[in-house]
């Protein structure tokens, strides 16, 4: 039952990039599928990337696919999604999921995902 907090937000300008973090002190999150997700006003969350647990599989959105990346501290308790190439598109509060999963991340739907962050906004703008 890990407490997800996101940090790691803020306003970047077009092409920039920024590292978000996703953290659960003193959890093991290599157990656990760890979703990345953004909201923006008016429009459902959106599933951008997923990692499975233990680094099975991994999965990014169309949308980011070549800009962002995901990847695990070595001290587990954190899980990290790594953006670049920023649009302005991208603006929108982001999340971190967690769920108990052992098959292929892209497989499993939002309400699957037990565990969440509060969130943290990324705003790219000139």
């Amino acid at each position: 039952q890990p407490h997800l907090v996101e940090s790691g937000g803020g306003l970047v300008q077009p092409g920039g990039s920024l590292r978000l973090s996703c953290a659960a002190a003193g959890e093991n999150l290599d157990y656990y599928a760890i979703g990345w997700f953004r909201q923006v006003p008016g429009k459902e969350r959106e599933r951008i990337a997923c990692v499975s647990e233990n680094d099975r599989s991994m999965h990014f959105d169309r949308s980011v696919k070549g800009r962002f990346t995901i990847f695990r501290d070595p001290d587990k308790s954190t899980v990290y999604l790594r953006m670049s190439g920023l649009k302005t598109e991208d603006t929108a509060n982001y999340y971190c999921a967690a769920a108990r999963f052992q098959d292929l991340c892209v497989t499993l739907r939002p309400d699957e995902y037990v565990y969440w962050g509060q969130g943290t906004q990324v705003t790219v703008s000139s």
